[in-house]
C-alpha cells in the first residue's frame, strides 16, 4: 500500500499515545492479551487448513468470537476493552488498506469489463508464452506494478483479477500462478520508495528513504531472481486445470488485442504514482481514464460500468430509462450492478475482517501483551549481535503472524527493531530493511495475511465474469503458502545475513544522511 509521510506520522503518533494510556489488566497476565489474536489463529487454521473452506465470513465470525471470549478474562470494568475495540478499528492503518482494496477493486473490475484478460491471451498466444512460462512472467510484472504504484494489496487485487484467469486459461497451475502475483506483490511493497511499508521502516530507524531503497536493492534482488528460476522449473513440473476444450478454444479464438488498450488506464496509473501523487488520486485517474476507453472504443457500453436496475413499474424509472444507466427489469433482479459495484463489493467481507483483527492486536497492545513479548527477546534472546538480528527476524516474523495487515505489524514490531539495534549499535538502515523485508513477505505469506485473504476475495467474483471458471479453480488460502517463492526467499536471504554478518553495518560506517554506498 501506498500513503504519504504525514499519514505514517500521525499513525505513528496513536501507536504511541496507545503504549502510553491506560492498560488493560487481564486474569492470567499480559499473555492473556494476546488470547484473541491466538484464537483467531487457531479458528483459521482449522477452517482454512484442516477444513479446507476458504470463506472470509467464517474468519469474521471467528475473530468475532475471540473477541467475546477475550473479554471474559479481562479484569474489571469491560468498558476499557470495548473501546480498545473501537479504538482498533478506527486506526488510520486500517483505513487505509480498506481503500486501497476498493479502489484497485473497481479499477481491476473496470479493464476486465474492457476485455483485458481477452488482450491478455491474444498477447500471450501471439508471442507464443506457454503455460509453463506464464507464471514466472507474471512475477515479474506484478514487481514491476507493485514497485510503481508502491501497494501491494493493490496489485494483489489487479493480478488476480487479470492475470489470473488468463493464465489458469492458458493452462498455468492456479496455486502456482497465485503465489507468483502474491510474489511480486511482496517484491514491491518491500522495494518501493512510495510504498508504506518502506516508509515506516525508514522513519521509525530514523533514516532517509533513499538510502534505505538503495541499501535493500542487494538482499531484493538476490531473493528475485532465485524466485524467477523457481517459477520457472516449478511452471514445467506442475500442470494447470482442465478447461473444458470448448470454452478455451472459444475464448481464445474471440480474444482480441482491443483490450490492451488498458495498458493505458495501468501506466497512467503509474505514472500518477510515481510523481507523487496519492495512491487513491492515482487509481482515481486509472478508473477514469479506463472508463473513456470502454466507452469511446466500445469494448464496453455505460451500463456494463454502472448500472440501476430498477422495477418496471417504477413510475420515476420509465421516464429515466432513456438514461444509459437506467435499465428496467423485473423484481427480483432490482439492484446496482456494474463493474464499479461488483469492483468494491467483492471486498466488504474482508474488510470487516480487517478492523476486527486490527481490534485484537490493539487489545494485545493494550494489554501488555506485545511489551512482554519484546521484553522477552530483548533479555533472553538477543544476547549478541548475531542472535540480536535473528531475533528480529523472528520478532517480526510471529508479530506478522499475529496481525494480517503487514503496515499495522510493522508499526507493533518497530520500536523493539530500534531499542534492540540501538543497543548493539546496528545501522539504521540495516535494521530498517530487515523489519521491511520480513513484514512485507510475511504478509502475503501466511493463510490469514491481508496480503493472501485480498486475492482471495478478487478471485471468488471470477467465477461470475467467465462461464468457464470454475469455483474449483479458486485456490484455497492454505494450499498457497508455499509457493511464495519471493517472499520466502526474502525472509532466508535475511536470515543468512543475520547469522553471517552479510551487508552488516554499524552506526559508525556510514552517515544516516549518506545514500550513495551500498
Amino acid at each position: 500500500m501506498a500513503t504519504d509521510d504525514e499519514t505514517i506520522d500521525e499513525e505513528l503518533e496513536e501507536a504511541e499515545a496507545a503504549e502510553r494510556s491506560d492498560r488493560i489488566e487481564f486474569r492470567g497476565g499480559k499473555w492473556m492479551s494476546a488470547f484473541p489474536i491466538a484464537f483467531f489463529i487457531l479458528w483459521a487454521i482449522v477452517q482454512s487448513g484442516l477444513l479446507r473452506i476458504g470463506d472470509t465470513t467464517g474468519l469474521v465470525a471467528g475473530m468475532l468470537i475471540a473477541l467475546i471470549i477475550g473479554m471474559l478474562f479481562a479484569k474489571g470494568s469491560w468498558k476499557a476493552y470495548a473501546n480498545t475495540i473501537f479504538e482498533g478499528m478506527t486506526r488510520r492503518v486500517a483505513a487505509t488498506a480498506v481503500v486501497a482494496w476498493l479502489w484497485a477493486g473497481m479499477f481491476a473490475a473496470t479493464i476486465q469489463t474492457g476485455g483485458f484478460v481477452g488482450g491478455l491471451v491474444w498477447a500471450a498466444t501471439v508471442l507464443e508464452i506457454g503455460a509453463a512460462l506464464f507464471p514466472a512472467i507474471t512475477f515479474i510484472l506484478a514487481a514491476l506494478l507493485a514497485t510503481g504504484i508502491g501497494t501491494g494489496y493493490g496489485t494483489t487485487v489487479a493480478f488476480t483479477t487479470l492475470f489470473f484467469p488468463a493464465g489458469v486459461l492458458l493452462g498455468a497451475n492456479p496455486v502456482l500462478l497465485f503465489g507468483a502475483i502474491l510474489s511480486g506483490a511482496v517484491f514491491g511493497d518491500n522495494l518501493a520508495p512510495v510504498s508504506d511499508t518502506t516508509i515506516v521502516s525508514a522513519v521509525t530507524q530514523d533514516s532517509d528513504i533513499g538510502g534505505v531503497v538503495a541499501s535493500r536493492f542487494k538482499y531484493a534482488i538476490v531473493a528475485a531472481v532465485i524466485a524467477f528460476a523457481a517459477y520457472v522449473v516449478a511452471g514445467n513440473a506442475m500442470s494447470g486445470v482442465d478447461v473444458a476444450g470448448q470454452f478455451r478454444e472459444v475464448f481464445v479464438a474471440n480474444s482480441e488485442p482491443g483490450g490492451l488498450l488498458h495498458l493505458l488506464s495501468i501506466f497512467v496509473v503509474i505514472a500518477t504514482a510515481v510523481s507523487g501523487r496519492h495512491i487513491v488520486e492515482a487509481i482515481s485517474w486509472g478508473i477514469i481514464v479506463a472508463f473513456l476507453i470502454n466507452v469511446v472504443f466500445g469494448l464496453a457500453s455505460f451500463s456494463d460500468m454502472v448500472v440501476f436496475n430498477a422495477p418496471r413499474d417504477a413510475a420515476v424509472a420509465q421516464s429515466l430509462s432513456f438514461l444509459p444507466f437506467v435499465e428496467l427489469v423485473g423484481t427480483e433482479e432490482v439492484g446496482v450492478g456494474g463493474s464499479l459495484y461488483s469492483g468494491a463489493e467483492g471486498f466488504f467481507p474482508l474488510i470487516v475482517l480487517t478492523l476486527l483483527i486490527v481490534a485484537g492486536a490493539q487489545i494485545m497492545i493494550r494489554g501488555g501483551g506485545f511489551a512482554a513479548l519484546q521484553d522477552w527477546l530483548l533479555d533472553s534472546v538477543a544476547t549478541s549481535v548475531r542472535r540480536a538480528e535473528t531475533s528480529m527476524v523472528l520478532g517480526t516474523a510471529i508479530v506478522n503472524a499475529m496481525i494480517t495487515i503487514n503496515t499495522a505489524a510493522e508499526i507493533a514490531i518497530a520500536p523493539y527493531i530500534a531499542r534492540l539495534g540501538e543497543r548493539f549499535n546496528i545501522n539504521g538502515y540495516r535494521r530498517a530493511n530487515i523489519l521491511d523485508a520480513n513484514t512485507s513477505a510475511l504478509g502475503y505469506i501466511f493463510p490469514w495475511s491481508g496480503g493472501v485473504l485480498v486475492g482471495f476475495a478478487a478471485m471468488q467474483g471470477l467465477p461470475n465474469q467467465y462461464d468457464w471458471f470454475t469455483r474449483s479453480m479458486i485456490v484455497n488460502p492454505a494450499e498457497v503458502w508455499p509457493f511464495v517463492f519471493h517472499g520466502w526467499l526474502l525472509v532466508t536471504v535475511f536470515l543468512v545475513a543475520a547469522l553471517t554478518g552479510f551487508g552488516r553495518e554499524y552506526t559508525s560506517d556510514r552517515e544516516v544522511k549518506e545514500v550513495a554506498r551500498v
